[in-house]
Formats: C-alpha cells, sequence, structure tokens
C-alpha cells in the first residue's frame, strides 16, 4: 500500500518533470555537447575539440569578460535604483490615498511596452544632434551638459542602466505592492496603540515581513537584467566600441557574426552556470540575514 501511495504521487508530478526534461535538460544537454565542438551551426561536419571553447572563453576573451562586467554594472543599478524605486512607490500606493488604483496602472505600462519601441523612442530622445533632451538643456541655459548620450562612451553605459531600470521598476513594484498587503493590518493598529512611531514600525513590522519578498525581486532582477538585450539593441547595439556589450549579445555575435555555434554555446553554458552561481550566493545570504 505504502509503494502505491508513492507511485500515485509521483504519477502527479510525471508530467511537470516530462515537461522540465524536454524544454530545460535535454536542451541543456544538447547545447554542452555542442559547446565541446567547433562548428559553424551549417556544415555537416564538427571538430571535436573538447574544453578547448570553455578554456578560450576564461584565457582569451577579453571582451566577454567585459560584456560581463557591463552586465553586472546594470544589474547593480538595477537592484539599487530600480529596486529602490520601485519599493517606495509600492509603499506610497499601499497607503489609502486618492487615485491609488490609477497610479498603480501607470507605474506598470513601461514594463508591458515593447522593449524595441522603447529603446527606439529613447535612442530619438538621447540623440546627440537633434535629441529631446539635449534640446531641453540647451534652452534651459545647460549647453554644456548636452552630449551624445548613447555614443560617449563615458555615458553610454549608465544611460543604458537608467533606461533599463525604468523600463523594468514595474514589475518590482507589482510584486512589493502584493507583499505589502499580505502584511495583516492588525500588526500597524496594535503598534500604533503601543504608541510606536513610524519608522519604528516600519523597521520592526514592514522590513522585517518584506525580507522575503524582497529577496524574490532581488534574484528576478539578477536573473533577468544580467539576460537583458533587446532594449540593448535597439539603443547601441552594444556600441560605442563594445561598451555597452552584454553577454547575450556577445553570444549572439559569436553566433551569426563569427559563424562560431560551438563557442557560442560554451559561452551561453558558462553564462547560466554563473547566473546559478550569483543566485545560489544571493539565496544563502539572504537566508542568514532573515536569521539575524
Amino acid at each position: 500500500m505504502k509503494i502505491k501511495s508513492i507511485l500515485e504521487n509521483y504519477m502527479f508530478v510525471l508530467p511537470a518533470l516530462v515537461i522540465f526534461a524536454i524544454f530545460y535538460i535535454i536542451p541543456f544537454v544538447w547545447v554542452f555537447q555542442i559547446g565541446l565542438f567547433d562548428w559553424d551551426g551549417i556544415s555537416p561536419t564538427r571538430i571535436f575539440v573538447g574544453l578547448n571553447n570553455f578554456i578560450e572563453i576564461f584565457k582569451e576573451d577579453k571582451i566577454w569578460w567585459q560584456s560581463m562586467w557591463q552586465a553586472g554594472y546594470i544589474t547593480l543599478i538595477a537592484l539599487t535604483f530600480q529596486n529602490a524605486l520601485a519599493f517606495l512607490l509600492a509603499l506610497a500606493c499601499d497607503r489609502e490615498i486618492r487615485l491609488k488604483n490609477f497610479y498603480r496602472l501607470i507605474f506598470f505600462i513601461p514594463p508591458i511596452l515593447s522593449e524595441v519601441v522603447v529603446g527606439l523612442v529613447w535612442q530619438w530622445i538621447l540623440d546627440g544632434n537633434y535629441g529631446l533632451l539635449n534640446y531641453w538643456l540647451r534652452n534651459l541655459g545647460l549647453a554644456h551638459l548636452a552630449r551624445s548620450w548613447l555614443s560617449d562612451p563615458k555615458t553610454a553605459l549608465t544611460t543604458v542602466a537608467i533606461i533599463h531600470s525604468w523600463k523594468g521598476f514595474g514589475w518590482g513594484f507589482l510584486i512589493f505592492l502584493a507583499g505589502l498587503q499580505t502584511i495583516p493590518r492588525e500588526l500597524y493598529e496594535a503598534a500604533r496603540v503601543d504608541g510606536a512611531d513610524a519608522w519604528y514600525i516600519f523597521r520592526k513590522i514592514t522590513i522585517p515581513l518584506m525580507v522575503p519578498v524582497g529577496v524574490l525581486v532581488a534574484i528576478l532582477t539578477i536573473l533577468g537584467t544580467m539576460q537583458a538585450f533587446v532594449l540593448i539593441i535597439a539603443m547601441t547595439g552594444g556600441g560605442p566600441a563594445y561598451h555597452t556589450q552584454v553577454p547575450v549579445l556577445r553570444i549572439l555575435a559569436s553566433m551569426r557574426g563569427s559563424s562560431r555555434f560551438g563557442y557560442a554555446c560554451a559561452q551561453g553554458i558558462t553564462f547560466g552556470f554563473i547566473l546559478m552561481i550569483v543566485s545560489f550566493i544571493q539565496y544563502r545570504f539572504s537566508k542568514k540575514f532573515r536569521q539575524i
């Protein structure tokens, strides 16, 4: 009877395991296998090179690690500016204020817009010659601040990071708002009856109960931002001179530009492992933080 019960339980899980195997495990194994070959993706012959593709990534491909650093920089801006903005706006909309449902709708508009359209619009706004931003700066007497925001290596990466944060803060806003609404209002009322001020309530009730939500948002931010590329393609294409190149764009360049399909697969596997390690470290750190 016990064995039958166990088998029945596994039968319920089996469909999910089959889907996971078909769409995740099998493609992973296949991509890893291709990463062991020198192949252009078209010809029927493939040259086995073993781990040479992976060794080249770690020892020779400086642009790959430059793209990793640049993706990490964009992610850092997203983790701080984007998530802080999302949390503050969620706090504001969680209160009893006028038109709060309207604000919720407005704040969630940027994430659902097409990344290509958003990238092209911002490219037009930030254009060094006829962009709206430089036009406004000149009219305000701040012409010395005008520049080619997406063509200048000194400003291109930070500009892309800020636009990416503006585009994506709505997801964090929605999750933070849902988390705030799960906190029992009785806790706030009891704290006020005991004489607690707003800062004490925020520090002792809101923050501790929002830590799991914050961890979730942070992990999703890291995974989403490190894999961002559509918005960057639309705005800069990875330029100028690789200054806004990110890992997914680098993989795409290896696959299409250099016709090194096997090397691109090795880059994808390496990138996937790096994301897994970063997520695991973040999870362990947050787990220890919750125990303090």
